[in-house]
C-alpha cells in the first residue's frame, strides 16, 4: 500500500517537473514525496454520488480512446508503455515552451521611464527581453489588485488581438476595488494597523484606520494631503482614521513618533541621523496628548502645548509618571499664555526654527514636509512605490535612504520626483507610469551575469506571492474560503465568511497559513518585517497539509472537472489557465494525459456494459487524477512566485 502511494505521488510530481519553469530547475525534488492526507468520509463517499450524477448525463463513448491499462493496479502505472493520447498539435491552445514566458518582440522605450533605463542597460551592455502575453497578464493581476486572473479573464486577454491590450488591462485594474483593497493591506504594513500587541490600537481604532486608508486609496487622495491629514488631525481614535498615526507607535514618546515619521513618510531611519538633528527634530512632536474618553479604549489624541495629557505608558524611561489629564486645547490663543515658552525646533535637514506659541509644530512640521523642495518626502514616495512593483528600489532598502546609501539609477529616480511633483502628488500617475513602461515588462526568465543587472532593473526579479495573495488565488482556485480570527474576544470582530485576506483591515487576524508564510507583524513598519523566503515548513504544507488537501477534496471547480463531458484536451487548458494563467507547453499536455489515463478512464465509465466496480474504480481513479493534477500544479513555483 505504502509502495502504491508513494509512484502515485511521484508521478504527480513528474507531472510538475514538465513545467518548463526556469525556477523549478534550481530547487532539486524531493527523494520521496510525502504522503497526502486520507480525505474525511464524506469527502471519500463524494466520488460515488457524482458518479451517479454522470449515469445520468450518458456521455457518448470516445471511440478513438485507447484500450485502458487495468485502474485496480494503480502501482503499475509508472511501468506502463505510454497511454496513447492526442499529439500535442491537436491541442490548439498548446503553446511552444519557448514562447511561454518570454515574447520574440524587441523591447523599446515608450516612456520617459524607459528612456533612462534602456540607456543605461545599453551602457552596461545589456539586452533585456520582454515578457509573454500570460507572464504579463498574471504579473499584472497580482501587482495591481493582488488577484490572480480568472481561467475567463485570462483567456479573454490571451485572445485579444489589440496591440494596446496591455494599457488597457492595467487601466481596468486601476479600476476595480480590489486595487485599493491590496494596496490598504500594503500600507496597513507600513502604518502598523494592529490591534493586538505590541501596538494596540484596539479593533475599532484599527478598522477606522483601514477605512480611512482604504478610502484615500480609492478615491486618490493627493499623497501630500494624505500625509498632512496623518500628522496633523485631532480627534477620536475611534472617529478620525488617521490620528490613529500617532497610537499606532510602540513608543509614544517625542523620539518615537520622530522615528515613526520619518521611516513612514521620508524613508529613513533615524539611527544615523546626527544626535542634535534628532533632538531638534523631536520638538515637532513634543506636544502631543492623548486623552481617555469615557469608552473603553477610545481616546482623543490632539495638540496639547501645556504638556500635561500624557499616559502613565507613554512616557520616556526614567521619568515621572504624570497623575493628572489635561483637557482638549480648544481655543489657541485663549490656552497658550505666557507659561508656554517659545519652541526651538530644527528640521531634518538642519534649518533651525522657532514657534511661538499658538502654533502647532505638526502643522509647521507638514509643511516643510510637503514643500516640492523637500529633500525626501517625494523621493521615499516614488521610491517606494517603484519597490512594491519592480522588486527592489532605486534606492534599496526603500525604507533606508541616507548620503552612503545612494541610488541605483539617480536620473530615474529625479525623473519620478519630478513627475510626482508636477502631477499634484498623484500616486495613480507614478503607478500607471511604471506599470504600462517596457521596462515593467522585462522577461523574469531571461538571468544576466553582469553584476550591476539586478539594480539596473534589466529582468523583472522572482518574488514569492505575500501569505495575503497566496491563500486568496488558492481559495479562488477551488472555490473555498479561510477561517481568520481575532485574538482579542470583545469588542466582537464581525469577520464575512467571504472575506478575502487582502481585505483584512486589522493585522491581529490572521491564521495558521498567514503566520507560516510571512506575513507582516505590523510592529514597526519596516519593510523587512514581510518575510518572502521559503521555508521547508511552507513547502510541506502545500505538500502535505490536510489544509490545502481538504480544499482540493471539496473544491466544486476540480469537482466539475471529473464530472465534466468534455474532452480532456479543453479541461487541461482551463485548469492551465485557472492556476497558471497560461496554456499547456505540448509536454505538458502529453505528461497530464499520460498521468491521468483521462481517455481510456473515460472510455469505461461510458461503457454501461462494464462491471459496476469496474467502473467505480474508474470514477475514484479519474477523480484523482484532476485533483492531482491541480495539486501538482499548485506547488510549482510557477504557480507561487510573480514572475
Amino acid at each position: 500500500m505504502k509502495t502504491t502511494l508513494w509512484l502515485r505521488v511521484t508521478g504527480i510530481l513528474l507531472l510538475a517537473a514538465a513545467a518548463v519553469w526556469a525556477a523549478d530547475s534550481a530547487k532539486k525534488p524531493p527523494k520521496k514525496a510525502p504522503a497526502k492526507a486520507a480525505p474525511a468520509e464524506s469527502d471519500q463517499m463524494q466520488p460515488m454520488m457524482d458518479m451517479q450524477m454522470m449515469d445520468q448525463m450518458q456521455p457518448a463513448a470516445d471511440q478513438s480512446a485507447p484500450k485502458p491499462a487495468a485502474v485496480s493496479k494503480p502501482a503499475d502505472k509508472p511501468a506502463q508503455k505510454k497511454v496513447a493520447s492526442p499529439k500535442p498539435a491537436a491541442n490548439p491552445q498548446a503553446v511552444p515552451a519557448i514562447s511561454l514566458y518570454e515574447s520574440s518582440a524587441a523591447p523599446r522605450p515608450t516612456n520617459e521611464l524607459d528612456k533612462i533605463i534602456f540607456a543605461r542597460l545599453a551602457e552596461l551592455k545589456i539586452q533585456p527581453k520582454l515578457c509573454s502575453d500570460a507572464v504579463f497578464c498574471r504579473r499584472a493581476y497580482l501587482d495591481v489588485i493582488g488577484t490572480l486572473p480568472t481561467m475567463a479573464e485570462a483567456r479573454a486577454f490571451l485572445n485579444d488581438k489589440s496591440p494596446d491590450k496591455r494599457v488597457k488591462l492595467i487601466d481596468q485594474l486601476m479600476k476595480r476595488d480590489e486595487y485599493a483593497a491590496y494596496y490598504a493591506m500594503k500600507w496597513g504594513d507600513i502604518l502598523r494597523i494592529k490591534a493586538e500587541f505590541p501596538v494596540n490600537l484596539w479593533p475599532n481604532a484599527a478598522q477606522a484606520y483601514h477605512r480611512y486608508v482604504f478610502a484615500s486609496i480609492r478615491d486618490n487622495k493627493p499623497y501630500d494631503q494624505f500625509a498632512r491629514e496623518l500628522l496633523t488631525s485631532s480627534g477620536s481614535n475611534f472617529r478620525v482614521g488617521p490620528v490613529n498615526f500617532y497610537r499606532a507607535i510602540q513608543s509614544k514618546t517625542p523620539e518615537g513618533i520622530t522615528a515613526a515619521v520619518a521611516l513612514t513618510l521620508m524613508g529613513s531611519r533615524t539611527d544615523s541621523w546626527p544626535a542634535d538633528r534628532l533632538k531638534g527634530t523631536t520638538a515637532f512632536f513634543s506636544q502631543i496628548g492623548y486623552k481617555p474618553t469615557s469608552e473603553w479604549k477610545e481616546e482623543c489624541v490632539f495638540w496639547d502645548p501645556l504638556g500635561a495629557a500624557q499616559r502613565a505608558a507613554d512616557v520616556a524611561p526614567g521619568h515621572d509618571k504624570p497623575t493628572t489629564v489635561g483637557q482638549i486645547v480648544e481655543d489657541k490663543d485663549k490656552n497658550a499664555g505666557p507659561a508656554t515658552p517659545p519652541l526651538n525646533a530644527m528640521f531634518p535637514d538642519g534649518k533651525k526654527v522657532t514657534l511661538s506659541p499658538n502654533q502647532d509644530p505638526r502643522e509647521v512640521f507638514a509643511d516643510w514636509l510637503i514643500n516640492p523642495k523637500n529633500p525626501w518626502f517625494a523621493k521615499a514616495a516614488v521610491n517606494r512605490e517603484w519597490a512594491w512593483l519592480m522588486g527592489r528600489g532605486i534606492v534599496d532598502e526603500p525604507d533606508d535612504i541616507r548620503p552612503d546609501n545612494p541610488p541605483s539609477n539617480p536620473k530615474l529616480l529625479a525623473c519620478l520626483e519630478k513627475q510626482f511633483v508636477d502631477s499634484g502628488y498623484d500616486l495613480n500617475h507614478i503607478r500607471r507610469m511604471i506599470l504600462t513602461s517596457t521596462a515593467y515588462q522585462f522577461s523574469s526568465a531571461t538571468t544576466f551575469k553582469h553584476p550591476k543587472a539586478a539594480e539596473n532593473f534589466a529582468a523583472y526579479p522572482l518574488r514569492r506571492m505575500e501569505a495575503e495573495v497566496l491563500i486568496d488565488a488558492i481559495n479562488q482556485i477551488t472555490d473555498t474560503r479561510d477561517l481568520y480570527t481575532s485574538p482579542i474576544p470583545e469588542p466582537f470582530t464581525y469577520i464575512p465568511d467571504d472575506m478575502r485576506a487582502i481585505e483584512i483591515a486589522d493585522g491581529s487576524i490572521t491564521s495558521t497559513f498567514l503566520t507560516l508564510f510571512g506575513r507582516s507583524a505590523r510592529a514597526t513598519g519596516m519593510v523587512d518585517e514581510r518575510a518572502q523566503k521559503p521555508v521547508s515548513a511552507q513547502w510541506l504544507h502545500m505538500l502535505n497539509s490536510g489544509h490545502i488537501q481538504d480544499k482540493l477534496n471539496k473544491s466544486t471547480k476540480i469537482r466539475a472537472l471529473y464530472t465534466s463531458n468534455q474532452p480532456p484536451i479543453a479541461l487541461i487548458d482551463d485548469v492551465y489557465l485557472t492556476i497558471l494563467s497560461r496554456h499547456p507547453a505540448p509536454q505538458e499536455f502529453d505528461a497530464a494525459m499520460e498521468y491521468g489515463r483521462f481517455d481510456a478512464l473515460n472510455k469505461i465509465l461510458s461503457d454501461g456494459k462494464k462491471p459496476k466496480k469496474e467502473r467505480e474504480s474508474a470514477w475514484v481513479a479519474r477523480r484523482e487524477a484532476w485533483i492531482d493534477l491541480c495539486w501538482a500544479l499548485i506547488n510549482t513555483q510557477e504557480f507561487m512566485y510573480r514572475h
